[in-house]
């Protein structure tokens, strides 16, 4: 009941007349290249920057990031973070991206992380190393980059050049175990808690102030759930940092839409087991107090290795408004042998803010599988901001069963094809793109987010205001709260 009310409260303070409209997107060709100057090749220089991102208002840059690379973990590959600028329109529309700065990830040692699986690496299994999965990214008040690793998972403080100053310490609960040792390469059966694999941190952002982080947890805990079974549970973890000590200072249940619901619009029907392992978050980012936005979506859609096997039909791309207020700490609290929450526990409070699918879908766009960064600004002229969408497209590679990696090519009417890494697709057919989408956030929801994330219009605004443009005109709906079962 108490959280019922909680979000009774919350979908209250979201005014009618308030409006988030599709304004726009961007293709990045699959075959663009960053400026690394680690060398040319597929392995070496192919751009990647929608893992996660964020928007400095008073830079007017976005800082995405790449994850651990082409293959999976299974290439060497070093994780960065690719600086790009993209021309605002008064209504949204975007347009002229170009990166200005690539920045490679280095230990403090001045070499470069390594996307690799720790098993492939010195210290197997067992050790974190240089292994890096990069997959959330800040940009601190004083310069420098927080970064969420999923292999540990961790949270790295690096300087504005990339290069590791420390890591945050992270609770037990969340690190990998088989037989009571740490295993960052390994999956179910063989760890027995923390993270599952390739679903540890997927998200991280900062308060205002930059005292307060929060990384959270792509699905829920390996041993969480019915027959301590993470892959069927609803219930995953956001992890609260004091920024000044590297210590966590909090956990608070966030609960996946239920896979009940999410089958009501699909024609193919996720399983049990897919509930904590096929549904997940991407993304988090503060937008003033106690309230952030949070990516949550399925596997579907279109990505290299959907392209060549269909997956099904996508069920679940969308953006929820998410509050803290009220929640339980849960740092020590298991959420093993049921589905549902222990007695006394209040997860986070959680409404729809934007039903991505949808909006695609009527602009007569394609649904992408990997929807992973988000990032508020820039301001438009006139009143309100541009929310910017990004996705992975896993460098548009799959790999066969002896981790041999290939292109991934797609269009002109044909089915989807792969080549050597690196070799031309055939006529017609291109690698798949990463693409930007704009949101224009009008009216009354603009108050709900915190004036420093926006800063003051784009150039590009205020001429296309002058030129006699006008803002996107608000369109009135309603939303629901949403309380998982």
């Amino acid at each position: 009941m108490r959280h019922l009310l909680l979000a009774a409260a919350l979908l209250a303070a979201v005014p009618a007349s308030a409006a988030v409209t599709f304004a726009g997107k961007i293709e990045v060709a699959g075959d663009a290249t960053d400026l690394s100057k680690l060398g040319v090749g597929p392995n070496l220089n192919r751009l990647s920057f929608g893992s996660d991102m964020v928007y400095d208002p008073s830079r007017r840059v976005f800082y995405g990031i790449s994850d651990r690379g082409p293959g999976g973990g299974t290439i060497d590959w070093a994780p960065r973070i690719e600086t790009f600028k993209v021309d605002t329109a008064a209504n949204g529309a975007i347009s002229n991206f170009r990166v200005v700065d690539t920045t490679e990830f280095r230990q403090a040692n001045g070499q470069v992380f390594s996307g690799l699986n720790p098993s492939r690496l010195p210290g197997g299994a067992g050790v974190l190393g240089a292994a890096l999965d990069s997959e959330g990214i800040v940009r601190l008040p004083n310069g420098n980059f927080l970064v969420a690793d999923e292999y540990g998972p961790s949270v790295y403080e690096t300087n504005n050049r990339g290069v590791f100053i420390r890591a945050f310490t992270q609770p037990a609960n969340v690190v990998p175990l088989a037989n009571g040792s740490p295993d960052f390469a390994n999956g179910r059966p063989t760890i027995t808690s923390g993270r599952q694999d390739n679903r540890g941190y997927e998200g991280l952002t900062i308060s205002g102030d930059g005292k307060t982080a929060w990384a959270i947890l792509q699905d829920p805990l390996v041993n969480e759930g019915s027959n301590n079974d993470g892959r069927r549970s609803q219930n995953l973890r956001i992890v609260q940092f004091d920024v000044a000590t590297g210590q966590s200072t909090g956990q608070f249940a966030y609960q996946l839409e239920s896979i009940a619901d999410i089958n009501a619009r699909t024609t193919t029907d996720f399983t049990a087991t897919n509930q904590g392992r096929s549904i997940g978050v991407s993304s988090i980012t503060w937008i003033g107090g106690t309230s952030f936005l949070v990516i949550e979506r399925d596997n579907r859609g279109e990505g290299p290795d959907n392209l060549l096997s269909s997956n099904g039909d996508v069920g679940s791309k969308r953006v929820y408004l998410i509050d803290l207020a009220g929640a339980t700490d849960v740092s020590a609290i298991s959420f093993a042998g049921s589905n549902s929450l222990p007695g006394g526990v209040t997860p986070v409070s959680k409404l729809l803010f934007l039903d991505v699918q949808a909006a695609l879908t009527a602009a007569g766009e394609v649904l992408p599988e990997k929807l992973e960064g988000l990032a508020i600004g820039p301001r438009l002229a006139g009143g309100g901001f541009a929310l910017l969408l990004a996705t992975d497209n896993d460098f548009s590679v799959t790999q066969n069963g002896s981790n041999e990696q290939f292109d991934v090519c797609f269009g002109g009417g044909l089915a989807a094809t792969q080549v050597a890494l690196g070799a031309a697709c055939p006529n017609g057919q291109a690698l798949v793109p990463s693409r930007l989408y704009s949101f224009a956030v009008t009216g009354a929801d603009v108050a709900l987010f915190d004036a420093s994330l926006i800063g003051v219009p784009e150039p590009a605004s205020w001429a296309m205001l002058i030129a006699g443009f006008g803002l996107v005109g608000a369109a009135a709906r309603r939303r629901r709260a949403t309380v998982a079962a």
